[in-house]
This record gives structure tokens, sequence and C-alpha cells, in this order.
């Protein structure tokens, strides 16, 4: 196993994220799944330069982009976003993308149960049958209930992939798991053999060792199921805004460039925009954390 991570948690220049990724020793980048926001020749000369690599891509699943909406033509237009989103990982030497199927944040259904699995297997399909061609392996992701209404346990996304096809995967992503799991090492064993990549925060979606969760008996559990991929870093810290704050300055004073829906994306997670020194910092905890244990 290696350690890789998103970058959508802090909006940054690609090469400030790369540049941090060898300062801490990140292995590799799950890249935003934002296809016209990155010059793949720039991102993989960045890589190459710092010593790292891709690992994949994740859909950014927001707005309109939604495999289970009743129109047709907002289904066709997601296809045709995560399509791309593959053709990015791809470019950049990636193996895997994570793949949210419906709108995060979305918590009301457009149809029926039935209705609605139907709509994501068609849209999936098509997705997975391009990935297929680009060597690019698809894993289904869960979130909990409060981000989205649909998809939101290991099971539940087994049951998608097998629909799918036999080279659809999962992703599961610790702290989803600690709300929706009845038990996360169980979730883990069960999905033995069509885990495609793991997303790593501790239960306060802090950097692990920040909160309650025994890494070393969910890393020991990761590897029994054979899986030797990424453990993928998405911690999203809470912004202490009164006096009993343990963690200093948190707030980025001089924000970067970052688009509206992006701000909105990362406040809706209960975050802000972080300063370099303190998200630096929630780098230098996980490797401290997860390198003994891989």
């Amino acid at each position: 196993m290696h350690i890789a991570t998103h970058n959508w948690m802090r909006p940054e220049s690609i090469k400030r994220t790369i540049e941090r990724m060898r300062e801490t020793g990140v292995d590799a980048l799950e890249i935003s799944g934002e296809p016209d926001q990155y010059d793949p020749k720039e991102v993989r000369k960045l890589l190459a330069d710092n010593g790292r690599k891709c690992w994949g891509s994740v859909t950014l699943t927001l707005g309109e982009r939604n495999l289970a909406a009743k129109d047709m033509a907002q289904r066709e237009k997601t296809v045709d976003y995560m399509k791309r989103v593959v053709t990015l990982a791809k470019e950049l030497d990636g193996q895997i993308i994570t793949m949210v199927p419906a709108t995060v944040g979305k918590v009301v259904a457009d149809g029926t149960p039935d209705q609605e699995w139907k709509w994501l297997v068609e849209g999936i399909k098509e997705v997975y049958a391009h990935a297929e061609k680009a060597g690019i392996r698809i894993a289904i992701e869960p979130l909990n209930r409060f981000e989205t209404y649909l998809i939101n346990r290991g099971d539940q996304a087994l049951a998608l992939a097998d629909a799918v096809g036999p080279n659809c995967g999962v992703c599961l992503d610790l702290f989803h798991m600690n709300i929706e799991e009845s038990d996360i090492l169980g979730a883990f064993r069960k999905c033995k053999g069509r885990i495609y990549d793991v997303h790593i925060a501790d239960n306060n979606r802090f950097a692990p060792g920040m909160g309650t969760l025994d890494f070393r008996a969910i890393v020991e559990t990761i590897r029994s199921t054979g899986y030797d991929g990424a453990l993928t870093l998405e911690f999203v810290a809470t912004v202490d805004r009164t006096p009993a704050s343990p963690y200093g300055d948190q707030v980025e004073t001089k924000p970067v460039d970052v688009t509206p829906e992006q701000m909105k994306f990362i406040i809706d997670h209960g975050s802000n925009l972080l300063s370099d020194t303190f998200y630096t910092g929630l780098f230098q905890q996980s490797v401290k954390v997860l390198r003994p244990l891989i």
C-alpha cells in the first residue's frame, strides 16, 4: 500500500499541492475530477519533477451532476462528465476513479427506488465501458446519509458494482463508514477483492490519530483483504472559531482564487479555506500515523 491524497480540501495551485506531497512524504495524487481545470501535461511534469505519481481521480458530483436525475439530458451530461474524469485519470497514468453517482448534498429522491436504480446502472455502465477501454477501474463510493440518500454503505455500493460489471469495484471511506456501518472492519472484509480505493480520515474527519479510530486494526484488516492500493487522505477539518480552539491559526487570510462552487462545497462540508501551515500539519500527522502501518 501507499499514501495518496485528494486536493479538493484546500483550493490552491496544483503546483503547491504536489510540492507539499513531496515535503510531507505523500506518494500519490487522487486529483479532483475537474478536467477543464488541469493541463495533463503540466500536472505530469509537476509529478515527475517532484518524484510523485497519480493514483487516479474522483468525481466531484456537484450542481447538476447526477446519474439518478429524473431528467434524461441531465443524466447524459453527467455521464459525459464522468467519462472525461476517466480520460483525465488515463492521461495522468492513474489507475482508478472514485465515483459518487448522485449529487453530493442532495437528499430528496427524483424517482422511485426502481427507477433510480435503473438510471444508476444504465449511466455507470456507459462510464464503465469507457473506463474498460482506457484501462481505468471504477470504484463506487458510499457517502453518509447527510450527503446523499443513495448508496450509504459498502454492501449497497457492492450491489451496484455487481449490477454494472465484473471489474467494477468500491471505494470505502472511513469517515462515512464511521456513521453508516455497524461494523467497519466487517464492511472491509465483506468487500474483499472488490476494494479499489480507500479514503482516510479519523471519525471527526480530521487527520488520522486526531480522533478515535483504531488505525492499526483498520490497516491490518484492509491488508487482510488483499488490497494493496492507496490509502487516500481526505480529511476535512472543522474550523474552530472559539477561544477553546487548540489548533492556532486555521483560516487562510490570503485566499487563492476559488470558484463559488468550490467554496460552497468546502463550507457545506463544515470546513473553510485552511491556512497553508495548518493544512500541511494535517499531512504531516497523517503520514506519521500511516507510514509505520503500511
